[in-house]
C-alpha cells in the first residue's frame, strides 16, 4: 500500500524540526528530508542537529521516506534560488566531483541513521567543456563508488531524472541502471518530470517496475509536455487516479512524496491541500 509523505523542501523558511512537526500536523505518514541548506547541508549538519532531528521524528511518529540529495546549493555563497545541481557527480573537475561523491555518502549516512530506505540523486548537466559522452563516464565511475557505499549501509540510491539533465527520461535512466548493474541503484520517479518530458506517468511507472526506490508527486499544468512547475495536485492536469492505479498494479508499497518546493510562502496550505487531494487514493 502506498503511503503519503511530504518533502521539507517546501519549508525552506522554517527550521528542519519545525518543518517536520508541521508536516506531521497535516496527516502525513512520512517526511522527506532536504539534504541541503537550510535543512541538512551535510558539512554543517552536526551531531546536535542529528539528535534534534531524531527526537522530532520520534515525537511526531513520522517515518523518513527519502533523503533528497539532488541539490547542494550550500556549496556556494551565491547560489540562485532554484534547483542548482553543481558540483554534480558528472562535473569535469575531479576535486569537485569527489566532493559531490562524498556529499552523497553523507546523505547515505543520514538515511541509515534515521531509517530512510533511500537517497535520491540527480545527475546534473553536461556543462561546456564536458560533452555528454565524457560526463556519462564520470557518472558511471561516481555511481560505482556511491553504490558500494550504499550497499554497506543497506540504503538504495534513486536517480531522479529531469529534462535537460544528463539523464532526463525513463529510457535513459533504465539504460543507466543496466550499465551500472548494482542492486542498490534504481530510480526516484518524479511523475511531473515524466510528464514534462512527454511521457505518460502511468506508463512510466509500469516501465520502471522493480526499480523504483521512491516517488515524487506534484501536478503539472498542461499534463504531458507541460511546463516544469510543481503545482498542488488538482491545480494541474495529471491523472492521479491513473498514477496510483499504476503504482498498485506493479505492487509498489513505498512512499509517494509530495515535492512542492514552489510554495515557500505557503507550505502549510500546499501540504494540507495536497493531502486532502490524494489521501483517498492510498
Amino acid at each position: 500500500m502506498v503511503e503519503l509523505a511530504f518533502s521539507t523542501n517546501a519549508y525552506t523558511r522554517h527550521a528542519l524540526p519545525d518543518a517536520v512537526e508541521r508536516i506531521a500536523d497535516h496527516g502525513y505518514a512520512g517526511v522527506e528530508i532536504l539534504g541541503d541548506e537550510p535543512h541538512a547541508y551535510f558539512p554543517d549538519f552536526g551531531e546536535d542537529d542529528r539528535e534534534e532531528l531524531s527526537n522530532t521524528l520520534d515525537s511526531t511518529g513520522l517515518a523518513v521516506s527519502n533523503i533528497n540529495a539532488n541539490t547542494a546549493t550550500g556549496y556556494y555563497d551565491d547560489a540562485p534560488p532554484s534547483s542548482f545541481f553543481d558540483p554534480s557527480v558528472v562535473t569535469a573537475d575531479n576535486e569537485e566531483r569527489e566532493w559531490r561523491i562524498d556529499y552523497t555518502k553523507r546523505a547515505i549516512d543520514l538515511a541509515a541513521e534515521v531509517g530512510a530506505p533511500a537517497v535520491c540523486l540527480a545527475t546534473g548537466r553536461p556543462l561546456p567543456g564536458n560533452p555528454p559522452e565524457q560526463a556519462y563516464e564520470y557518472l558511471l565511475d561516481s555511481l560505482g563508488t556511491i553504490c558500494e557505499y550504499a550497499a554497506e549501509h543497506d540504503v538504495e540510491v534513486g536517480i531522479e531524472y529531469e529534462p535537460e539533465l544528463l539523464v532526463e527520461c525513463t529510457e535513459e535512466v533504465l539504460e543507466l541502471i543496466e550499465d551500472v548493474d548494482h542492486d542498490t541503484l534504481g530510480v526516484n520517479l518524479d511523475v511531473g518530470h515524466a510528464a514534462v518530458y512527454g511521457e505518460d506517468p502511468a506508463e512510466t511507472i509500469r516501465r520502471c517496475a522493480g526499480h523504483i526506490t521512491g516517488v515524487h508527486l506534484e501536478d503539472i499544468v498542461g499534463g504531458v509536455r507541460g511546463k516544469h512547475y510543481h503545482r498542488i495536485p488538482g491545480e494541474g492536469d495529471l491523472d492521479f487516479r491513473a498514477i496510483f492505479d499504476a503504482l498498485d498494479g506493479i505492487g509498489y508499497e513505498g512512499f509517494a512524496t509530495l515535492e512542492l518546493y514552489t510554495y515557500p510562502d505557503e507550505p502549510d496550505r500546499a501540504a494540507s491541500e495536497a493531502h486532502e487531494a490524494l489521501s483517498s487514493y492510498c
